[in-house]
C-alpha cells in the first residue's frame, strides 16, 4: 500500500484540483496564510458533498497560539458539531496550556464531541514543551488517529530526525505520524525514505492572479487582494507519484 497523501486547501476550487491530482484526503481550512482556520459551514457542506475522498475540517477559531479560553473552546465544540452535520469525515484539533503542555480537558471535550469521526492532532504538537510526554498522552487517546508535525522544526525536512524517532516509537500502535510543513516534490522522497512515515501532508500552494484590476488603495487586509492562494495540482501529482513508490 502506497503512502497516503493529505493536501490542505482553503478554497472550494482547490478541492477538485487536489482530488484530481491524486490527493487521498483533504484538510479543509480557511486562511492558509494564517496557518489554517476553521472553514465556514457552507464551505464544509459543499466540500463534503463534492468530494470523493475524506474531508477533515480544521477546528481552529483564530490565528495565533493554541491556548484557548473557555468561550473559544465552546466555539470549537460547536464547530465540531457543524463539521459532523456538514458530512465531514473527521476534524483536526489541538489545544495547549500556557506552559506548553496538552490542554487535556479541552482535548477530551473535543474528542467526546467528535465521537465516531476521524481525528488528527495538528501542529500545536510542534509547540509542546515536552513532545515525548505529549506523544504519550496522545497515544493514551486512541480516538486520535495521527499527529501532523514538522518534528518541531521550521519544516519537516529539518525535523526529520525527530520525525523518524516518533514514527519508530508509534510503529506498533494505531497512531500515525504525518510529516508536514514545507513538503514538496523536491524533498518528499528524502522525507519518506528517512522517516519511514506512511502518510505525508502538503499544501502545494501557488497563487492565482485576480481576474479584475486591483485598487491598491483599498486593501481588505494584510494580504494582496490582486492574488489569492490556489492548489498547484502538478505539485500534488508529483508528490503522489513519489508516495506510490513506497
Amino acid at each position: 500500500m502506497s503512502v497516503f497523501v493529505e493536501v490542505c486547501i482553503d478554497s472550494i476550487r482547490s478541492l477538485s484540483l487536489a482530488e484530481h491530482a491524486g490527493a487521498d484526503r483533504i484538510e479543509l481550512c480557511s486562511a492558509l496564510r494564517l496557518g489554517g482556520l476553521t472553514p465556514s459551514d457552507g464551505y464544509m457542506q459543499q466540500a463534503a458533498q463534492k468530494a470523493r475522498i475524506p474531508i477533515y475540517a480544521i477546528i481552529r477559531p483564530r490565528e495565533g497560539d493554541f491556548v484557548y479560553s473557555s468561550d473559544e473552546i465552546e466555539v470549537m465544540l460547536q464547530d465540531i458539531a457543524n463539521a459532523r452535520q456538514a458530512g465531514c469525515a473527521g476534524v483536526v484539533i489541538g489545544a495547549l496550556t500556557p506552559n506548553g503542555q496538552l490542554d487535556v480537558p479541552a482535548i477530551d471535550a473535543m474528542l467526546a464531541q467528535a465521537h465516531g469521526m476521524g481525528v488528527t492532532f495538528h501542529r500545536a504538537f510542534d509547540h509542546c514543551q515536552d513532545p515525548h510526554a505529549a506523544l504519550e498522552a496522545i497515544l493514551a487517546r486512541p480516538a486520535i488517529e495521527r499527529i501532523l508535525t514538522s518534528g518541531q522544526a521550521t519544516n519537516a525536512l529539518q525535523g526529520k530526525e525527530a520525525l523518524k524517532q516518533w514514527v519508530d516509537a508509534t510503529r506498533h500502535s494505531s497512531l500515525t505520524i504525518m510529516p508536514g510543513a514545507g513538503v514538496s516534490p523536491d524533498n518528499a522522497q528524502e522525507l519518506l525514505a528517512y522517516t519511514g512515515a506512511r502518510e505525508i501532508h502538503l499544501s502545494a500552494r501557488s497563487e492565482q492572479v485576480s481576474a479584475m484590476p486591483s485598487n491598491s488603495y483599498a486593501s481588505m487586509g494584510d494580504g494582496d487582494d490582486a492574488r489569492y492562494p490556489i492548489t498547484d495540482s502538478e505539485r500534488v501529482r508529483l508528490v503522489k507519484a513519489i508516495a506510490n513508490r513506497f
